[in-house]
């Protein structure tokens, strides 16, 4: 009888190694009942894979900038004020000494993104009072598009890590105020029973 590879391998050694899914495992590591260590990894993986979740939003911002903003889509912006780089007046600022959230949905104007310096900037009215705002990208927090249920939450340096989850990404974005957020539509549509369009019946005499 033929072994194959691996089953001569397993065989000659079953202790040493097991074979998996195609993948040889070290066994060793599990003797005492312990799940086998994690090596630590000198390659920074972790900041590669938030910076490419960071790139999902400057393509938004950059889109939506050359273009405009699309059909129903609109985006919840949320971003740390007290971070290095960020320009917030004052005002707003002592409103928002720690975070606060935007909305780019029907008024807003001049959104530039500036990729090698890693900031967007965006005028928006608060309280009916222009204002330019400057944001790095690294102090945003959370990034969202309700109209499509996406969103994604980002940590800056320091703190815990980030939720991958659309749907808690968007239920732990904080609640914009209407005033910061871009003003609503001037009308609202109206919703019209379909009842009102039915043939009814004739009455009876």
């Amino acid at each position: 009888m033929m072994l194959s590879f691996a089953q001569a391998q397993t065989r000659s050694n079953p202790e040493r190694s097991a074979l998996k899914g195609g993948r040889m495992e070290d066994t060793e590591d599990g003797r005492d009942g312990g799940p086998p260590q994690q090596p630590e990894s000198l390659l920074p993986y972790d900041v590669w894979l938030e910076e490419a979740r960071r790139q999902v939003v400057v393509r938004a911002l950059a889109h939506v900038g050359a273009q405009g903003m699309p059909g129903e889509h609109h985006f919840y912006v949320s971003f740390r004020t007290d971070r290095p780089g960020v320009v917030v007046p004052a005002r707003l600022l002592a409103q928002y000494p720690h975070e606060m959230t935007i909305v780019l949905q029907h008024q807003f104007w001049d959104l530039q993104v500036d990729e090698p310096a890693g900031w967007f900037s965006i005028g928006l009215s608060f309280g009916g009072v222009p204002t330019t705002l400057t944001v790095p990208f690294a102090a945003v927090t959370a990034f969202a598009d309700p109209h499509v249920q996406f969103g994604m939450r980002f940590d800056p340096p320091g703190d815990e890590a980030a939720n991958d989850d659309p749907e808690a990404a968007l239920k732990a974005l904080p609640q914009p105020d209407p005033m910061p957020a871009a003003a609503e539509p001037a009308e609202k549509p109206q919703v019209v029973s379909l009842d009102a369009f039915r043939r009814r019946p004739p009455t009876k005499e």
